[in-house]
């Protein structure tokens, strides 16, 4: 191995300390807890180290995101791969999605209410986002009903997943209808 392979892969090393620490950090305590000054106490580097993998919180906030994302996709292929009708298949993603969410408050915050400097929809979408998308997109295709834009679809489906999770996050939704929720959801948009 190289020297230059060697201080590449010490480079990688540092950048998924940082983005472990943060999302680590920001799931204890939130991600106003989050700064680069304690992020450079906690991993035993200075700041500007810390700056010569990231320019600031933001960026960060985007690394904690595009894992998130790869995660998500991954749990929702995972867990749809093993259903046998369609129906279920979205029962399982949804499910999946909103588990996700509950499980890793930071990093949903960090995917998809914080600014992490990320594009959504477009020619530059990150990849880890994309896939995501068509990991949602691969399961909701088959349900979206005749006529109905798949993409579009699942944007609708997608934005109900988003707001059951924020509002029963944050208290809104009693949760003893969690489930009836999620059935309705089901059952009033996947058609098939």
């Amino acid at each position: 191995m190289s020297v230059q392979e060697r201080k590449e892969r010490e480079r990688a090393s540092r950048e998924r300390l940082i983005v472990a620490t943060a999302r680590e950090l920001a799931e204890r305590q939130g991600w106003d807890a989050v700064t680069t000054r304690k992020l450079a106490e906690r991993i035993e580097y200075s700041q500007p180290v810390l700056y010569s993998h990231f320019r600031g919180k933001r960026e960060i906030i985007g690394a904690v995101a595009l894992d998130g994302a790869t995660e998500m996709a991954a749990a929702v292929r995972s867990a749809t791969a093993a259903a046998d009708t369609p129906r279920e298949r979205v029962t399982v993603l949804a499910r999946t999605y909103l588990d996700f969410a509950a499980r890793n408050p930071a990093v949903y915050d960090a995917m998809f209410q914080l600014d992490g400097g990320l594009a959504f929809a477009q020619e530059d979408t990150p990849a880890p986002l994309k896939d995501a998308f068509a990991a949602l997109l691969e399961c909701l295709a088959e349900v979206a009903g005749d006529g109905v834009q798949p993409g579009v679809f699942t944007e609708v489906f997608w934005a109900s997943l988003h707001g059951l999770a924020t509002l029963t996050r944050a208290g809104r939704l009693p949760s003893e209808y969690a489930e009836l929720r999620l059935e309705l959801l089901v059952d009033r948009l996947a058609v098939s």
